[in-house]
């Protein structure tokens, strides 16, 4: 990747890379706060970010609205340097299919976020929730059309555009904005040229509000060539997810980390998620249990809006609980489809070098 500092609005960190969301707890204040001291843009994943509050199982959306000022804060001092400056930015990932979405944006954005990122599902209404703040917002957009119809209603109704776009392709961990038999046939995706459409896209609404809005490619992004590649088809920098588990500073478990360590290209599993969404994850008990019979739900923490616990297979609250503590044969472990390229536990600064040679 030609290193050049990025510029998102009056925002500047000095590296062009994003270090994706993880959830439940996977990128917390730890691993965001050592992106953004080496110079990146840290996110930390609202998804359940307060589960190890004390009243997390009564009342988990408290819970979680009290840990992002509390994880914000964490990453911002772990950031710092020498002289209290931050060289990078911190910010969060959230989810549009999260139950009530709207107070969590609000609360990143009063918090002070520098920037939010939303995906599962189109962030249609993100710039109302975050009016007259300093924060700026991207959405995650895997095809053109999705992001048509981000920038069109952004245009049309709050007249204005998105500081930066994150790209997703197929290649990516977690919830997936493609369907399953897209992800079992990725070679017969076309995504350079798709990539390539939505770079056109936003060209149209940076001459329209004489501004630059930033693109990073997110999904499969493992290598300095890699990030070479997209560069090349026009994006500004990357995003990239699986590889910053496997470090010292990301909040998982050891046993979590080692889980990406030693997994293979055939462990990997596509997913049905308990609100019909696919995702990538790594082949465990867990899954098996749960591709022959569904588990019942005990408790439900009303964490996705599209979730009902009378019909779901499992409780994907609890299961990424479990795995990111290290109770792995009773966790959901979510992955890139490139996390059998992972070999050893490096370091966020090696990582971030590595990236961007």
């Amino acid at each position: 990747m030609k290193v050049k500092p990025l510029q998102i609005g009056n925002k500047i960190a000095r590296l062009p890379l994003i270090q994706g969301g993880m959830g439940v707890g996977v990128s917390l204040s730890r691993l965001a706060g050592a992106v953004a001291k080496a110079g990146g843009v840290g996110i930390i994943s609202t998804a359940q970010i307060g589960f190890e509050e004390p009243d997390f199982a009564e009342d988990s959306k408290t819970a979680n609205l009290r840990a992002m000022r509390q994880e914000l804060e964490k990453a911002r001092t772990i950031a710092r340097d020498v002289d209290g400056k931050c060289p990078g930015l911190v910010g969060f990932n959230i989810m549009v299919a999260t139950r009530d979405y709207e107070d969590y944006v609000r609360t990143a954005a009063d918090a002070g976020a520098d920037v939010i990122i939303s995906g599962a599902g189109l962030p249609v209404d993100m710039p109302a929730y975050v009016k007259g703040t300093d924060t700026k917002i991207a959405p995650i957009v895997s095809s053109e059309k999705a992001a048509r119809i981000i920038l069109k209603r952004w245009d049309k109704r709050f007249h204005r555009t998105a500081d930066f776009l994150v790209i997703e392709g197929a290649h990516a961990g977690g919830h997936l904005g493609f369907s399953k038999e897209q992800l079992e046939d990725i070679p017969s995706l076309d995504y350079d040229t798709e990539i390539q459409n939505i770079i056109a896209l936003k060209q149209t609404y940076e001459e329209k509000y004489q501004t630059t809005i930033p693109v990073f490619v997110a999904g499969g992004m493992f290598t300095a060539k890699d990030a070479a590649h997209v560069m090349e088809l026009g994006a500004d920098g990357i995003q990239a997810a699986t590889r910053f588990v496997a470090t010292e500073e990301c909040d998982a478990s050891d046993a979590y980390k080692q889980a990406y360590v030693n997994a293979k290209k055939e462990d990997i599993e596509i997913v049905t998620s308990p609100v019909g969404m696919p995702g990538r994850a790594i082949k465990n008990a867990f899954i098996e249990r749960m591709l022959a019979a569904p588990d019942k739900i005990s408790h439900c923490f009303n964490c996705l809006k599209a979730c009902n616990p009378a019909t779901a297979p499992y409780c994907i609250t609890q299961a990424l609980i479990n795995a990111v503590v290290g109770d792995l044969d009773n966790g959901l472990i979510f992955c890139g489809s490139r996390v059998g390229e992972i070999t050893k536990i490096t370091t966020v600064p090696k990582l971030m070098q590595e990236l961007t040679v």
